[in-house]
């Protein structure tokens, strides 16, 4: 774990704050240890800012009063005109060494740069000062501002997006125009030397800025080997094989550049989802302001095919909602007055009324843009093993050069010349610019891709890690069934109308808003059966542990269990006895209706999704060798639904804590567990599993913050997929790895045997670099075919 320590002051009630702060922070993964002082006035906190960052640990803190945002910020900057591979390195190791700065991370790849500091805001302008003296030009902070003044903040200068470019093509003009006017003898020797330097100048300026501040920063990176390689090939006289080097060279950048900025720019996509204005209704009129200025409470107008400007509910009008930008549904979403709106979302043909519920700093899409910023700002264990390793391997491949050169003029007797140029190659074909490379331009693919789909990966570590998992643990009501009870069955006496049952039955239900006398309403209003005026209904009473009874158009009507008819005497047929029976051993929850006689049953339960069967058959082609239900609901319970959906175990009548039990007891025996949960009630299970997933809960603060993945949508689908983007995402890594390595050793190789000169092991290198970012480019495109669940297998289970 690489750790960073944090001290906090904790103010009023210290001992009281302290405590709820552990329990709050020891239930997400990579805060290590919080330790507190004598008095309980002060405490520290040890955590890992590649799995949780300290803008989270802010979060969770101020939501018990425990005010970190005072001493630590954090901001996210974005760097335009980065274009080397190592600037990151440079700028990460420049900041570093200021003694306020708790945790940087820059990632070229992204163009973004993040970091967490102790100090107020005015810190901020010394920070951003030290960040130019490193070479690099950082614009506006991007994080946490609204969507709105992201997309304004975020735009690139013209020479930010082409200077690279305007390079290259110069590199390329001076160098083909010195040799080609020498060759024909229309400039002197001088003159044509005149072409090479303007050449060097114009290839080997921006590499050799960046040699220059790692080397003050006491670090070796891949451009001081290229520079260098250039410069050894002038000084022997080989001018035109040191600017194709240099050409090459700086037209790989130009390539690397533009193709990461296709992950750059599908990511940030999501920026550009929010209108610059909406039309708000405020004293009777209407006009369009600013998203920003919109406050709670306001209400818009969202005409046909325009954008919903914030989230809010519908208070009038109907519409079908496109929400895959949002929650990742592809099926456009019908919504009414009371249904909730997301903002970003596209309106269809309908014109809606939209009461505003959030600002738009607090929007589900800024939350979505926040987790998104935070997950591009830290580093995969893959990634920062081989940031690591850059530095170290350069200085090797410096030192093996160096010892190519030496040993065989020295002790062989060979030509220095011939030497000198052969080590010259070495240095290129040797440096590790695919692999630096080849993971985060994997990472970024797969994390925008993600979130076009409606699943958010809270750190590349997650994103790396769920493809690991062999376990799959599941809350049961609310994700593996629908979290509403509904109604199942109705059977009615002889000689009783069902419908008039139904009628009587949701008139009584409607004013008791007991949850299961909610089911049979519903069920009522979906087959259209007329409700009863509330002055028919007089007289209702609650039965405590047997159910209610009201009288209705004059006469007693009585709704629940056995018991309570046999306390008021009314006898329930021998017929409708049996087949209560046989519901009940269905896992389902029996009312009984009764007026002076027995008129029928209605059997009420919670209802798998239809998509659970071919979800868990799918993680079982995936390979995920175990799936459990962890629920606190009854054994008989539990069964059902496992048999019905095919999951392997269940483990019923859980409290919290013993769901905790049980996941570690899982991963004492060496299994990679991921728990899957509706982000509410399941918060300490998300936070012990390896991985947490919560689903269903766009929007909702818990699901945001406790989980490790987020299922933007109420749709288990996405579970499979995330797995198996997550190992399409491993796979491509290991693929670019392994490639970057092979073409090094051959390579090198080759050129020990004197079989590769300087221009071709430039165009092996830099090709080998273009080939390892385009083929993590190929996650922005992975798709998996939608899965369809045996209609059959879908039977109706117990509620909690």
């Amino acid at each position: 774990m690489r750790e960073q320590t944090i001290p906090v002051e904790i103010d009023g009630n210290g001992a009281h704050c302290a405590d709820l702060l552990l329990d709050t922070l020891m239930q997400h993964k990579g805060i290590d240890a919080i330790e507190l002082d004598a008095d309980r006035r002060a405490l520290r906190i040890r955590y890992d800012p590649d799995v949780i960052s300290l803008a989270t640990v802010e979060r969770l803190a101020d939501r018990i009063g425990v005010q970190i945002g005072e001493r630590y910020q954090r901001c996210v900057f974005a760097m335009n005109g980065v274009s080397c591979r190592g600037c990151g390195s440079v700028i990460e190791r420049r900041l570093h060494g200021r003694n306020d700065i708790i945790w940087t991370s820059a990632n070229p790849a992204s163009r973004r740069l993040a970091v967490e500091y102790a100090g107020t805001r005015e810190r901020l302008s010394e920070i951003t000062r030290t960040i130019e003296d490193a070479g690099v030009r950082v614009r506006g902070q991007v994080a946490p501002p609204a969507p709105t003044r992201q997309k304004e903040e975020d735009e690139e200068s013209w020479w930010d997006r082409y200077h690279l470019v305007v390079a290259t093509v110069a590199t390329l003009i001076f160098l083909a125009s010195g040799w080609l006017l020498g060759r024909l003898g229309l400039i002197s020797h001088e003159v044509q030397i005149g072409f090479y330097v303007l050449t060097y100048i114009a290839g080997g300026f921006y590499a050799t800025r960046q040699a220059i501040s790692s080397l003050l920063q006491r670090h070796v990176d891949i451009d001081l080997l290229m520079v260098t390689a250039a410069i050894g090939a002038a000084t022997i006289g080989g001018w035109v094989e040191g600017g194709i080097l240099l050409f090459l060279f700086s037209l790989g950048n130009t390539l690397e550049h533009y193709a990461l900025g296709r992950t750059h720019r599908a990511i940030r996509a999501l920026m550009e989802l929010s209108p610059e204005d909406a039309l708000v209704v405020r004293d009777g009129q209407e006009q369009r302001i600013p998203v920003d200025e919109l406050v709670i409470g306001d209400t818009v107008i969202v005409k046909p095919s325009e954008r919903i400007p914030a989230d809010g509910k519908v208070i009038s009008g109907e519409s079908a909602v496109d929400q895959s930008p949002i929650t990742g549904e592809s099926i456009p979403v019908g919504k009414g007055p009371g249904d909730q709106v997301f903002a970003g979302t596209i309106n269809g043909h309908g014109l809606l009324r939209v009461r505003v519920e959030r600002l738009a700093q607090e929007s589900t899409l800024a939350k979505i843009i926040r987790i998104v910023e935070e997950a591009r700002s830290q580093k995969s264990r893959t990634q920062r093993f081989t940031d690591a390793f850059e530095g170290i391997y350069a200085i090797g491949v410096i030192v093996a050069s160096a010892l190519a050169v030496i040993i065989p003029v020295v002790f062989l007797g060979r030509d220095f010349h011939d030497m000198f140029y052969r080590a010259m190659t070495l240095l290129v074909v040797a440096s590790p610019c695919a692999l630096v490379i080849s993971t985060p331009a994997s990472i970024l693919s797969a994390l925008a891709n993600g979130a076009r789909q409606g699943i958010l990966f809270k750190g590349a570590v997650h994103l790396e890690n769920v493809g690991a998992v062999d376990t799959v643990a599941f809350d049961k009501t609310g994700t593996l069934t629908i979290g509403r009870p509904r109604v199942t069955d109705v059977i009615t006496c002889e000689g009783v109308d069902e419908r008039e049952m139904l009628m009587l039955a949701a008139a009584v239900e409607r004013l008791s808003e007991h949850p299961l006398g909610l089911a049979v309403v519903q069920y009522a209003e979906e087959l259209d059966i007329p409700s009863l005026d509330d002055q028919e209904i007089t007289g209702l009473q609650s039965v405590p542990g047997r159910g209610v009874r009201a009288v209705v158009r004059g006469q007693t009507l009585r709704i629940g269990n056995e018991a309570l008819l046999e306390s008021e005497g009314v006898t329930l047929p021998d017929d409708l006895r049996r087949q209560g029976d046989a519901l009940r051993e269905q896992g389902k929850t029996l009312m009984f209706i009764a007026s002076d006689r027995a008129l029928g049953v209605i059997a009420v339960a919670d209802v798998i999704r239809p998509v659970v069967p071919a979800v868990i058959e799918d993680l079982h082609r995936l390979g995920v060798k175990r799936t459990i239900i962890l629920t606190g609901d009854n054994e008989r319970a539990a069964r059902a639904i496992a048999r019905q959906v095919g999951i392997d175990e269940w483990r019923a009548g859980l409290l919290p804590e013993e769901k905790l039990t049980v996941i570690r007891e899982m991963q004492r025996n060496g299994e990679m567990v991921v728990m899957v949960g509706d982000g509410v009630n399941d918060a300490p299970a998300l936070a012990t599993a390896d991985i947490g997933i919560a689903m269903g809960n766009a929007g909702t603060d818990v699901a945001l913050e406790t989980s490790d993945i987020v299922l933007m949508a109420d749709d288990l689908t996405k579970l499979p997929y995330a797995i198996e983007l997550s190992r399409r995402a491993r796979r491509v890594i290991r693929q670019n790895l392994t490639f970057a390595l092979t073409v090094i050793v051959v390579l090198v190789i080759a050129t020990l045997m004197g079989r590769v000169p300087l221009p071709l092991g430039v165009v092996g290198h830099e090709g080998s670099t273009i080939i390892v970012v385009l083929n993590g480019l190929r996650l922005l495109r992975f798709r998996k075919p939608a899965l369809h669940a045996p209609a059959v297998r879908t039977a109706p289970v117990p509620a909690d």
